[in-house]
């Protein structure tokens, strides 16, 4: 029977160059390649956010379609993240003083974060849409912590100037949603996705929950609900 998975097994290209992305993806317990779509990002405009990050997931899976020869069974998977503060939408800051005023921004304020998801199969040309969105309360860190925490680094490549992982800020008080949506993939979105279009996989929830940190997710308990029939 495992022979017969391999034999069927399409090949998994993850569509991002996120560190965090591949460390998510790779949960599912399938090999898969990582590949970047050159696209610009900034030529999506729906003012929705909810709407904005699928549109930007769709961008960049039309981007690297050309790039899969159409011989090979592929499933792309592509995601994008954006974070919301009331109708403004804070992306990745382009410098220390960005994102001094975004981190400013959010504290001790919540806000909402949404992160688009498409999977494309390439023989059959159908594609699933989805978006996870989560309520984000920061807490009252100082204006010292914020300056330490730019020092890193860390703020340049995340929306909204933050991760929600960071061991040594912690910026979040409270969360309502996916821990691993706000990090910019919501493994157990794409877990439904997989089962949706019946797709190999061996995934270990328990390793899943492990990696929302405690953070209990509606998503994450309907897997487990559902796993144990």
């Amino acid at each position: 029977m495992a022979g017969l998975l391999l034999f069927f097994m399409p090949n998994f290209v993850l569509g991002s160059q996120s560190p965090r992305r591949k460390t998510l993806f790779g949960l599912l317990g399938v090999p898969f390649e990582v590949r970047v779509a050159d696209v610009n990002e900034e030529s999506v405009t729906h003012p929705d956010p909810a709407v904005n990050v699928v549109e930007t997931a769709v961008l960049k899976t039309t981007a690297l379609t050309h790039t899969i020869p159409s011989a090979d069974h592929t499933i792309l998977i592509t995601a994008d993240t954006t974070v919301a503060l009331g109708k403004t939408m804070l992306g990745k800051p382009k410098n220390a003083h960005e994102a001094r005023a975004m981190l400013l921004a959010l504290r001790d304020r919540t806000h909402e974060v949404h992160t688009g998801l498409v999977l494309l199969d390439n023989q059959s040309g159908e594609m699933l849409r989805f978006v996870n969105s989560s309520m984000v309360t920061m807490r009252y860190y100082s204006d010292a912590e914020i300056e330490a925490y730019i020092a890193t680094g860390d703020p340049l490549d995340k929306a909204g100037a933050y991760a929600i992982q960071h061991p040594a800020f912690r910026p979040v008080s409270r969360l309502d949603g996916c821990f691993t949506g706000v990090m910019g993939l919501s493994v157990c979105q794409l877990i439904q996705a997989f089962r949706q279009w019946q797709l190999p996989h061996q995934v270990d929830l328990t390793a899943v929950s492990h990696a929302h940190a405690n953070y209990p997710c509606p998503l994450l308990s309907t897997l487990t609900t559902s796993s144990s029939r």
